[in-house]
Parts: structure tokens; C-alpha cells; sequence
């Protein structure tokens, strides 16, 4: 990693204790940001944050339920009161509970899954604008995933909130860009991670996979550098955007 890439940037991490987030986090860190690590066990997030800090790196663990509007709003007080300003958001924790046919999805889940993968997401960029807007402007990147443009079987509603996340990314990147303020997504493939688990081990996938143009299911750090560029100034033209990292899974 480039040391100065982030260098003095405050940047915070939701859904960090491992997978996707934990590489990202790490990433920052190895890049010189000051990292916010967050998810709703302290524990788990802690440990990450104990290794970054050991290593080298500067990480700050707090916990936080990313489809809780009281902690995501206290969460932010407390960035706001500690660092007064906020120059990079990821927007990573995500959820999805249920795998099947479409029509047996039941409500819990369907509010489990809107309220952590679309809900959060838009309540954490807006905590984030006010003090984005305080240093200056930042940036934020949302973790969709390829699944907002294209469809599988058994997870309709997942893919629904994973498109919406698109559009939210579009419509903050609009609205806040004349205030410095600059939003694009990422959208990873399958990612070999225990999020992803049921996914990667069924056989179906796994054939599917080999076949790909890069014939391996990607790894957390796979995603770290189109992170690291899309929230570092070498992106500052780059606006409203969606980067596919998928090993060509939407190719057809």
C-alpha cells in the first residue's frame, strides 16, 4: 500500500470485524488514514482494531448496528465530537437472511434485510454530509454488489436492496457534489468470505465460477484497491459511479 495515499484522513468502516470491511479497514490503515472500525459486537470489531494498531496503523474500534438509527446517530455524535470532521465513509455492513424462491420470503426478513442493506446505508451518509461538509467535503463508497444489475435465483430482495444502494449512490452524489462531496459504489462478485459461505460451497456456483473469465471466486482483498482509489484524491473526477470487480461475471 501506498503510506500517503489516505495520509490525515479520518475514515470510518461499518461492518468491519472481517470479510470485505476487515480488507478495507486494513487497507486505510497500511495507507495512513486514522480508521473508524464498526459492527455491532465491540468484541469482534476490536480485535481488528487491535491488530491494525499493533501493526502499525491507527484504528479506533466503536460499535455500532448498521440499521439502527439511534446508534447510527450516536455513532456520528461521537465521530463528530472526537475528530470534528469525517473525510471518507464505507458504507460495507450488510445482511441477507434468507435464500429461496422469492414468494417465501417472510416479512421479518424482508425488513431485516431493506433495514441493513438500504436503510442504514442512507442514514449513515446522512450523519456523514454535515461533518463531510465541516472539512471540507470526503468521500463515500458504497459496497452494492453485482447482484444490483443482474439477477439469481433466491435472492430477489437482497438484489432489490443491492440496486437501490445504486441509486442512493447516485442521487447523494448529485445533491453533495458542489459541497466537495463525492459518492461511487463498488460492486463485488462472489467474494470468498463466511458472508458469502452457503453461496461459494454450492456446487451450481462453484461450476459457474470456473468458468469465469477469472475462473475464482474473489477474496476480500481483491476490493481493497478499487476502495482505496475511489476514496483517495487521485478519483476526485470521479463522481456517481459504479466500479464492477467481479472477475467478468457480468459479461455474460
Amino acid at each position: 500500500m501506498d503510506k500517503q495515499l489516505l495520509e490525515g484522513k479520518i475514515a470510518l468502516v461499518n461492518g468491519a470485524s472481517r470479510g470485505i470491511g476487515e480488507a478495507i479497514a486494513r487497507g486505510m490503515a497500511a495507507s495512513g488514514a486514522t480508521v473508524i472500525l464498526t459492527s455491532r459486537s465491540l468484541d469482534s470489531v476490536g480485535t481488528v482494531t487491535d491488530s491494525i494498531n499493533s501493526d502499525g496503523g491507527s484504528a479506533i474500534a466503536m460499535a455500532c448496528h448498521a440499521g439502527k438509527m439511534e446508534q447510527i446517530s450516536d455513532l456520528f455524535a461521537q465521530v463528530g465530537e472526537k475528530f470534528g470532521r469525517l473525510d471518507i465513509l464505507v458504507n460495507n455492513a450488510a445482511t441477507n437472511p434468507y435464500y429461496g424462491p422469492a414468494h417465501g420470503l417472510g416479512a421479518d426478513a424482508f425488513d431485516k434485510t431493506v433495514e441493513v442493506n438500504l436503510k442504514g446505508p442512507y442514514y449513515m451518509m446522512s450523519e456523514a454530509v454535515p461533518l463531510m461538509i465541516a472539512g471540507g467535503g470526503g468521500s463515500i463508497v458504497n459496497i452494492s454488489s453485482i447482484l444490483a444489475q443482474i439477477v439469481k435465483p433466491g435472492q430477489a430482495v437482497y438484489s432489490m436492496t443491492k440496486a437501490g444502494l445504486i441509486s442512493l449512490t447516485r442521487s447523494f452524489a448529485l445533491e453533495y457534489g458542489q459541497k466537495g462531496i463525492r459518492v461511487n459504489a463498488v460492486l463485488p462478485g462472489v467474494v470468498d468470505t463466511k458472508f458469502a459461505e452457503a453461496l461459494v460451497s454450492d456446487p451450481n456456483v462453484q461450476k459457474w465460477i470456473s468458468g469465469l473469465p477469472v475462473p475464482r471466486a474473489g477474496q476480500p482483498q481483491d476490493m481493497v484497491a478499487g476502495v482505496l482509489y475511489l476514496c483517495s484524491d487521485a478519483a476526485a473526477y470521479t463522481t456517481g459511479t459504479t466500479l464492477v470487480m467481479d472477475g467478468g461475471a457480468t459479461l455474460g
